[in-house]
């Protein structure tokens, strides 16, 4: 599902089955998740084996994926990526540093946020935007497409900056692709600056199979 949000240059693995055995994960992997519960272990062991299948796609020697602070992955030399799970989904996508400076994905399950999420998560610009696409397109949960949209543009930040990105520094507008109202584009305009990045991200979004997908990919050389 997930790579029909993405340029054909980046290579992408994702699963609906069940989660893989801890015991495909390498020594360094196993320890960052010894002390967790199962169901952690597990959907961290599948995320990392279709991050292993993305290499391949690359061209790539299977590797270990670590983790560094706030949990980004740590990727081989000369490649960036992104990794996203929920329950039922995981999927992980990489691509040549030559070709893509940065790339951020996020999955969640096509369903409302938890009550009192969409006030923390939402800017007042973005709630008023919000009442005229459920207008327009009732059966898009815009509430979780916005939350998943904010998660991506964080994956795709944070790695390049290490500055924290807060929910109310970045204001997402959508938009709904004209042969489809279930997928489409979004830009998020940041409200906070960093040397050498742009301020406004161009992604995707796709809502399918009970799943809400959303993935921006920065080129290389951006502008703006």
């Amino acid at each position: 599902m997930i790579e029909r949000l993405l340029p054909a240059y980046v290579a992408c693995a994702d699963t609906y089955d069940t989660d893989a055995p801890p015991g495909s994960l390498y020594p360094e992997e196993a320890r960052l998740v010894a002390a967790s519960v199962d169901r952690r272990r597990h959907e961290f062991a599948a995320v990392r084996a279709c991050a292993r299948r993305a290499m391949a796609v690359l061209g790539l020697p299977p590797a270990p994926v670590l983790t560094g602070h706030r949990g980004v992955p740590l990727w081989p030399d000369g490649i960036v990526g992104s990794m996203t799970h929920c329950v039922g989904y995981r999927a992980a996508v990489l691509a040549r540093a030559s070709d893509v400076r940065a790339v951020g994905i996020d999955a969640e399950p096509d369903e409302p946020l938890p009550p009192g999420v969409w006030e923390v998560i939402s800017l007042p610009s973005e709630r008023a935007r919000m009442l005229q696409d459920t207008a327009d397109s009732p059966a898009i949960h815009w509430d979780r497409l916005l939350f998943s949209a904010k998660e991506s543009v964080f994956k795709t930040w944070f790695p390049l900056t290490r500055i924290e990105l807060g929910f109310d520094e970045a204001d997402i507008s959508f938009h709904v692709s004209a042969d489809s109202a279930t997928e489409g584009t979004f830009v998020a305009n940041l409200l906070l600056t960093a040397p050498g990045m742009p301020r406004s991200y161009e992604g995707r979004w796709l809502v399918d199979d009970g799943f809400v997908v959303t993935a921006i990919v920065l080129p290389e050389s951006p502008s703006g």
